[in-house]
């Protein structure tokens, strides 16, 4: 006995009961995740995870939830909540399982081990050392099932002098540098770090986590067992500086903002028209010269200053300020049809409601409507997951839960008996329904 049940032994080869009530073809339709994430780089991770075809159980504190159930607004309205759930919490948690439960309690760390001995994976993002004291840590899991691949999102890793410190997108952002190369050029109107406009440093971390996780999950293959994964966000964006870090590590100096402007590769910014701006995209010598005639200025492709990509970005300001005044003359419309047409890369800058508008964004099916019984417009509005895959397509089957609208069935198939469960409920360690009001314990 552990804790105030049995555990049940874990298998070699975890089948979902949940995946297998739905007959899901997802291709980890064979994969438990037991999701103990919050806010977005986890849950993007485990939503990620949940749409490939995991069964994904997502532990929250019971009465209040995932924190981003409360940020809002914009609210989704549901019948059974005053309020209605937060747009913010519906992007990243479809097609899971809400479990509420109080993992402080004894009894709700006993629940978890007894998930964790048929679970494939463990999300979690708490500081570091977080769940030791809960007896929750890997050291402490892997005993239970050495085949749990367990994945601990932090903000600054596991070590380093920074590990004990909270760490959020936006701060992280900052620190990693990418702020210093967002935003205008300095001595231009509004120059100044700016972060990017959606929290990328998160999204960027729980597509490495899914990455993580799915090498974990072919070696496990191999091996017969799991292992430990340290993702941070901090070492995550740095990372994902790309070709503005190779820039520094070669060259010794730092980047700076250029706006709209690109470091590498000129011109590849945008520019005004008659009638508001479009981007121009020029990836190559070849688009330049088809630029220049389609733009009527064909002296420009042999000025010796521009001939090369190099040579442009050596002479950006004089190149960038010519082309400004002869962009300036025709309509965004305009340029775009034309320069299409001879292949040069330019488009729109949209506004978010005008991308949903675009016709192939539509064409490729990236807005969605997901059946939603709680929903007083009987659905809830999605953006499709990219991955198209043509033998195990991406599966919508259910919206983003309730807070603790699967407890029971959860709890169920863990193996406690209705009586069990409602002890459970009336010692508080368990909410069984979507509530608005308290704050479970820390």
């Amino acid at each position: 006995m552990i804790g105030f049940w049995p555990i049940r032994e874990a298998v070699s080869e975890t089948a979902s009961s949940h995946a297998e009530l739905e007959g899901s073809m997802g291709a980890l339709s064979h994969i438990r995740v037991l999701d103990m994430s919050r806010i977005l780089a986890g849950p993007w991770a485990g939503q990620m995870l949940a749409d490939l075809g995991a069964d994904v159980i997502k532990v929250e504190r019971p009465q209040r939830g995932d924190d981003t159930r409360s940020w809002g607004p914009p609210w989704m309205d549901v019948r059974s909540q005053e309020r209605g759930e937060a747009a913010y919490y519906l992007c990243a948690n479809r097609n899971k399982r809400s479990l509420a439960l109080d993992i402080t309690s004894p009894q709700g760390q006993a629940v978890i081990r007894s998930l964790v001995a048929d679970c494939d994976i463990l999300l979690e993002n708490y500081k570091v050392g977080g769940l030791k004291k809960y007896g929750l840590d890997y050291d402490s899991l892997k005993e239970i099932n050495p085949r749990l691949i367990y994945c601990s999102i932090t903000g600054f890793g596991q070590t380093g002098p920074y590990a004990k410190r909270a760490g959020y997108d936006f701060l992280i952002q900052a620190m990693s540098g990418l702020m210093s190369i967002t935003g205008e050029k300095e001595g231009q109107p509004g120059a100044g770090p700016q972060k990017v406009g959606v929290a990328l440093t998160d999204i960027l971390t729980g597509m490495y986590a899914t990455t993580g996780v799915l090498a974990a999950l072919a070696a496990r293959e191999r091996t017969g067992e799991g292992q430990y994964i340290d993702v941070a966000l901090m070492d995550v964006q740095v990372a994902c500086l790309a070709n503005q870090s190779m820039n520094y590590l070669v060259s010794g100096h730092s980047p700076t903002r250029l706006g709209n402007a690109h470091p590498n590769i000129v011109p590849y910014q945008s520019f005004a028209t008659s009638d508001g701006y479009m981007i121009l995209a020029v990836g190559n010598d070849d688009q330049f010269r088809k630029f220049c005639l389609e733009a009527g200025v064909e002296h420009l492709a042999d000025d010796e200053r521009y001939l090369t990509n190099a040579l442009r970005v050596a002479n950006r300001e004089t190149l960038s300020a010519t082309l400004s005044e002869v962009i300036i003359t025709r309509t965004t419309a305009d340029w775009i049809q034309s320069l299409e047409a001879v292949s040069v890369p330019c488009g729109p800058i949209n506004t978010i409601g005008e991308a949903f508008a675009d016709p192939q964004i539509q064409a490729r099916g990236m807005r969605l409507n997901i059946p939603h019984s709680h929903s007083a417009e009987g659905s809830m509005p999605a953006v499709a997951n990219p991955l198209k895959l043509s033998g195990t397509p991406i599966q919508y089957d259910t919206p983003a839960p309730l807070l603790g609208e699967h407890t029971r069935d959860v709890l169920k198939e863990a193996g406690l008996s209705e009586q069990q469960i409602e002890q459970l409920h009336q010692q508080g360690v368990i909410s069984a329904v979507s509530s608005q009001e308290g704050t479970a314990a820390e």
